[in-house]
Order: structure tokens, then sequence, then C-alpha cells
């Protein structure tokens, strides 16, 4: 999404105003005008585009980063990882049996699981940390000037502590849940490709050993 353009003009002809916006532009404003009008104007054309920017690149269920955004931002980490000769952890984690949950409880009952694991990922991480969405159930972290050690003590942390919060779905008893957790770094593995393929292996490693557990790659 790029910026705003706005043109201040004291052209009045009514189809040559129109031709700039067939052009890209945003607005089209005529001289005179007075400055707090054009602040106004100028302040509500970038809050528009910083919402629409937001339901570009945000998973509207999580408010997480979508599956293109975090694919993009994992590739400029690994840049900046390799720039700044730091190291780079990339967490993938998958529900236990979220299907169940779904076809037990409903669709309601899943969503509301998954913003569960989103808030408590948002609350336990570090505020420089990245989390998007990859798809489904499965979530995608960034842990930034992190190796595979911290990584794994920081993911099992989270979850054990996720194992522990109890859900209820409508009418049921207090539901508990479990996730599954892949990890890989950088410079262990040099691209984003090689990250997040050996991170999802070792997620299916962790959920043929018997899920709720995390397993390095």
């Amino acid at each position: 999404m790029s910026i705003p353009i706005i043109f201040l003009s004291s052209e009045d002809d009514f189809g040559k105003r129109l031709e700039t916006l067939d052009l890209g532009g945003d607005d089209f404003l005529i001289k005179p005008i007075k400055a707090n009008h054009l602040k106004a104007v100028v302040r509500s054309r970038l809050e528009r585009s910083k919402i629409l920017r937001s339901y570009m690149v945000r998973d509207s269920l999580t408010g997480l980063l979508n599956h293109t955004a975090i694919r993009s931002v994992l590739a400029q980490e690994v840049t900046r990882s390799k720039r700044q000769n730091i190291p780079l952890s990339l967490a993938m984690l998958d529900i236990d049996h979220f299907k169940m949950v779904n076809d037990t409880y409903g669709h309601a009952a899943g969503d509301s699981v998954l913003k569960g694991l989103s808030r408590l990922l948002q609350e336990r991480l570090r505020k420089y940390d990245i989390i998007g969405r990859y798809g489904g159930d499965e979530l995608l972290t960034l842990l930034i000037n992190c190796d595979e050690t911290q990584a794994f003590k920081i993911m099992e942390e989270i979850r054990i502590h996720f194992s522990e919060i109890e859900f209820y779905p409508v009418d049921s008893k207090p539901l508990l849940l479990t996730f599954s957790c892949g990890i890989s770094t950088f410079p262990k593995y040099q691209t984003a490709e090689q990250l997040s393929d050996s991170a999802d292996q070792a997620l299916y490693s962790a959920k043929g050993s018997g899920r709720n557990q995390t397993k390095l790659a």
C-alpha cells in the first residue's frame, strides 16, 4: 500500500480533476485552502491508508501477521541476521487435535482457542519478536537474536503454560489442549526457505512422536 497522494491545485476544471484521480490520486483539493482543513484531510487519508494496510497484512481472526506478510518478514529477518551476524530462531506451532475441537464443539470454539494461543504468544514473547498465522491452526514465531537453546526454553515454557489453560466451549466441561512445536535456527539453516522447511519437518516429528512437545530441527 503506497503513501496516499493528494493533489493541491487552483485548477477548477472538473474533468481535469477526474483525470488526476484516474492517474492514482486519492483526493483533489482546490486552492486556496485553510491550513486546518488541509491537515485534517491529510490526517484522515493517512489513517485510512494505515487501516487498509493492516487489513492487507493482518489475519482477521487473530490480528497476527497473515501468511504472506510473515513470509516476507521472515526473508527480511534472515537478511538482517546475516548482516548483523546474530542468530534467528523460527518456531512453528500446531494445536494438537484441533480438528476434533472444531468437529465436536464448533468453529466458534476453535476460533476461541486460536485467539487464546495468539494472545499467550503476544504476552510471553518479547516485544520485538514476530508472530504470524501461517495457515489454519499453524502459527509461526520469529525469535530475534535467539539461538536454538534459548528458543527451545522459551517455547517449552509457553507450551506448558498453554496446556494449563482451560477453555470453555458452550455447554461443555473445561477443555484442556496442547500444541506441538518445531524449531529451526539461523545460521544452521541459511535461507528463509530452509528455515521454514526444517521447522515444519521438526513439527511433523513432534506430532509423530506423541504430540505436546517441542523438537529441534
